[in-house]
């Protein structure tokens, strides 16, 4: 096995019955489609010029990293919703039909997904509590206890949002995906063998999840906003969409230094609310969900040269961005299972 000369931190993302992991030089996706195979979509990675030049920027880089997760954590979505649209599709064909409503989300549909995502979670997390806290600021005089019952209406949102949709049965199922992901990384760092039984074992939380980026985010803001004060009504409004950027871009330090020091006492203490609040967005998967990170990660794995391709495990189909079957020259699929 050989190893990289330098650490290397392996993130990802729960998806639609499937798990996105992200390694140096590619990104892969490994979802369980409807007839139970794996279905896995690899990528390489190959960041542009802006990124390449702010990797070690403090401070900017953690702005054009995230927008760059983003992307790419919305394409593996849209992926993972291409895998469960083909079996209407397969269905459909043998009835001699045609499907109902599109087989695949692909070009301008994926940027729409992305803008309304966007607006959707700055409008709710950081304007709307501002909506409220400007009712009750006729009756309050002190600006700092403005802003922070506006922080605390925030932290109350993210929080209660995380868990109303965590009572959903498909988010549920997303979540059970996204403790298969902490699991699968949590044994590789460790240095044990990644497979289910090895797997099975650890933790469902992880320092560096966006779950608890999310919350010093969140919280961040509140310390932040009370510097600010309360200008005229559209500097504040303005403050709470153009600062956004400038807030994660902290956040993402601190979530670096917290990976790289994560058994110093401080940093524990700062990041133990990040990972209870894991308590919500994870659940313990089943082998099958262990299986389909495992591929994932593999894949990574082998494209980093960290495992010889020999050394997969799981056996995958391999597919298109939009969900279907490659096809060799001969119109044969290309090898599926792990040699």
């Amino acid at each position: 096995m050989t190893k990289p000369t330098k650490p290397w931190y392996y993130g990802g993302q729960a998806v639609m019955d499937g798990v996105m992991m992200r390694g140096r030089h590619s990104m892969a996706v490994a979802v369980r489609a409807p007839d139970g195979t794996i279905a896995l979509w690899e990528e390489p990675l190959q960041p542009g010029p802006v990124l390449r030049s702010v990797r070690g920027i403090p401070f900017v880089r953690g702005a054009i990293v995230l927008w760059d997760t983003l992307l790419l954590g919305m394409r593996a979505l849209i992926f993972s919703a291409n895998v469960g649209l083909q079996e209407e599709e397969v269905q459909a064909k043998a009835e001699g039909r045609e499907a109902e409503g599109p087989t695949s989300f692909t070009g301008p549909l994926l940027w729409l997904t992305v803008a309304m995502s966007l607006a959707f979670s700055i409008g709710l997390f950081f304007v709307a509590p501002l909506v409220v806290v400007d009712i009750l600021e006729r009756w309050i005089e002190q600006h700092w206890l403005v802003n922070l019952i506006e922080g605390l209406l925030r932290l109350g949102l993210l929080v209660g949002y995380m868990y109303l949709i965590s009572l959903t049965p498909d988010i549920r199922r997303v979540f059970q995906y996204h403790g298969a992901e902490h699991m699968t990384i949590n044994a590789y760092e460790r240095k044990l063998p990644v497979d289910v039984a090895n797997v099975r074992q650890q933790s469902l939380t992880h320092v560096r999840c966006g779950t608890g980026f999310m919350l010093i985010v969140v919280l961040l803001s509140i310390l932040v906003f009370i510097a600010i004060g309360r200008p005229a009504w559209y500097y504040l409004y303005a403050s709470r969409i153009l600062l956004v950027p400038f807030i994660a871009a902290i956040a993402y330090e601190i979530i670096r230094v917290g990976a790289s020091h994560s058994s110093n006492p401080i940093v524990k203490m700062i990041l133990a609310p990040g990972l209870a609040l894991q308590g919500i967005t994870t659940r313990r998967p089943d082998d099958d969900m262990l299986e389909v990170a495992i591929a994932a990660f593999e894949h990574v794995l082998v494209t980093d040269a960290v495992i010889a391709d020999a050394e997969r495990s799981m056996s995958v189909v391999r597919v298109t961005p939009d969900g279907k079957p490659v096809s060799d020259a001969s119109g044969g699929l290309l090898p599926s299972a792990a040699s």
